[in-house]
């Protein structure tokens, strides 16, 4: 759009033009110019809309581009009364900081960042301590510095094989035949419980689909079928089944329940959706209604995210069927102790992820609220460079409150005194546009302000109560599994793997939380299969070591 022409068209002023017109106008003229600025209002909507509408399909077909504010506010620089393009905070007049700070995790890794690396002491070939300098001949040399390191990189298959191959002897009078013994370690087992782990890794945890890593494998030399695989995880599903549910009860008693979903596909479901579709309906009794035809079936497939933050807990949850995440909630809710509060529940602003039955205090992403102007900046550039400098000063009084490690309590302190004027500000200036008729409500930017509007008590929880976060990501971040799996595996086959599925990544997702090698972890669940059904509850992520630790020597080899 021109900018000349924006300016021109604004709501404001054509409110005022038309004022203007109607006392110097006779009313057939008056309503015929009425008409024509409304018609010139509705095709910039339309217009507005079918940017929007492309724009959203290129980022569908190439990606979407990143959100920060840095990138999505770089060629706009004007604020709507603002700071003339100084790139302060409109809400707070602050300069910006100085100099980007350089992200942890992405320079050189050191020799503490490998812990499951094998260590190789190597020493002097020709010195020990104590022996004389070859330099000098005087002095000794002795041990005082830090070892040199040489950290070396191989490959290998995923899954190993190993071939043993038993002497047999048969006696020449009697026949018998005498085998040799396999070394001491190997079971009866085929697969040993690290190739579950593995393989649940590689499949529930990056994503990767069982037909690949046939192929893979192949190449490799050691062939793993997919039917194979299969049935491993299906058993190690099994086997690790009560840790699951009890991660379930647990995270029912969370003060903070993030949840989202999204759509997934089980060829059973659509298969058997297919099928009522060919079969004949009942007949019905003339003039007597089908009150069971009034609730339309449900058709889609969901997998829905929820993340409990219990004390210094955080637990993932998966759940794939056709309920939505708020019917899932509530699944999880069920096992909620009956004399504890209710928790917040932290969700986008759909009625479906909010539970039945169940009460909770609902708060709605500021994420989420944001994005509707992210998406239209380039159509707005002031009005959508003022609402997303107000978010980031709030996150940067987020940012302050976890760098002092504040207390729930105390960071509610910190948020009203400091983010309470910037929402203020904020909502006073949502509500001018609109109720002022400033803008064209159903235009994109008033479309995106209304959302927001409509939303305020449930966005600005973090205001009112202590521990209310600020938006869902956790629980998006924690969905990107699930999505990654729909891409490269397209689906699951049967209402069965997708619970193995969901009861997999879940423990992994779980220890990804905790910090805990998801590969060690699961070997253990297996080895101590029998134990971890009596009594879930002591080999939960955080507390297995422990158990392991309890146990005898040769209880704890498995």
């Amino acid at each position: 759009m021109n900018p000349q022409v924006s300016v021109w068209l604004d709501g404001a002023q054509l409110n005022a033009f038309l004022d203007r017109m109607k006392t110097a106008l006779s009313p057939g003229d008056f309503e015929m110019v009425k008409g024509l600025v409304d018609t010139i209002r509705f095709l910039l909507a339309a217009l507005q809309k079918a940017k929007t509408s492309i724009k959203r399909l290129r980022e569908m077909v190439f990606g979407s581009k990143t959100e920060k504010t840095s990138e999505v506010l770089k060629d706009n620089q004007e604020v709507e009364g603002g700071d003339g393009g100084n790139g302060n905070s409109p809400e707070t007049g602050e300069e910006p900081k100085g100099g980007k700070k350089r992200r942890k995790g992405h320079g050189r890794n050191g020799r503490n960042d490998y812990p499951g690396a094998k260590r190789t002491r190597i020493a002097h070939e020709s010195l020990k301590p104590g022996d004389l300098c070859p330099c000098c001949g005087k002095g000794k040399v002795y041990e005082s510095i830090d070892p040199g390191i040489f950290i070396l990189f191989m490959g290998q298959a995923p899954i190993l094989a190993e071939i043993f191959e038993q002497e047999k002897l048969r006696c020449n009078g009697c026949g018998e035949v005498f085998t040799a013994k396999l070394p001491e370690g190997i079971g009866e087992e085929k697969y040993d419980p690290t190739a579950g782990s593995m393989l649940a890794l590689m499949k529930c945890g990056c994503g990767f689909p069982l037909y690949r890593f046939e192929k893979l494998q192949g190449n490799l030399g050691i062939p793993f079928p997919v039917a194979t695989q299969w049935e491993i995880l299906a058993k190690v599903a099994v086997m690790i089944q009560p840790v699951f549910l009890e991660l379930i009860r647990i995270a029912a008693q969370g003060q903070v329940l993030y949840t989202d979903d999204t759509v997934m596909r089980i060829l059973e479901v659509s298969k058997e959706l297919a099928q009522r579709k060919l079969l004949p309906k009942p007949e019905e009794e003339e003039g007597e209604e089908d009150e069971a035809g009034k609730e339309k079936e449900r058709t889609g497939v969901f997998t829905s995210a929820v993340v409990s933050e219990a004390g210094d807990l955080r637990i993932a949850l998966f759940f794939t069927g056709t309920k939505h995440a708020g019917e899932n909630l509530a699944v999880v809710l069920a096992q909620r102790e009956k004399d504890l509060a209710p928790p917040i529940k932290m969700s986008d602003g759909l009625d479906r992820n909010t539970p039945k039955d169940h009460p909770v205090i609902d708060s709605n992403c500021l994420t989420h609220g944001r994005r509707n102007f992210v998406k239209i900046v380039e159509d707005f550039p002031p009005e959508c460079r003022f609402v997303i400098e107000c978010v980031k000063g709030v996150y940067e009084v987020e940012a302050e409150a976890k760098e002092r490690g504040l207390p729930p309590e105390e960071r509610l302190g910190l948020h009203q005194e400091k983010s309470g004027p910037i929402m203020g500000a904020l909502e006073l200036w949502l509500e001018w546009k609109i109720e002022g008729k400033v803008i064209e409500p159903n235009s994109g930017l008033g479309k995106a302000i209304k959302y927001m509007r409509k939303r305020w008590e449930r966005l600005t929880l973090f205001l009112r109560v202590a521990g209310a976060p600020l938006d869902n990501n956790l629980a998006e971040r924690i969905l990107k599994m699930a999505i990654l799996h729909r891409k490269n595996s397209y689906f699951y086959k049967t209402r069965n793997g997708a619970r193995v599925g969901d009861i997999l990544m879940s423990v992994i997702h779980t220890c990804r939380l905790a910090g805990v090698n998801a590969f060690e972890y699961l070997t253990e669940l297996q080895r101590h299969a029998d134990r971890v059904r009596a009594n879930p509850a002591d080999w939960l992520p955080w507390n297995y070591k422990s158990t392991l630790a309890g146990l005898l020597p040769e209880a704890r080899a498995g």
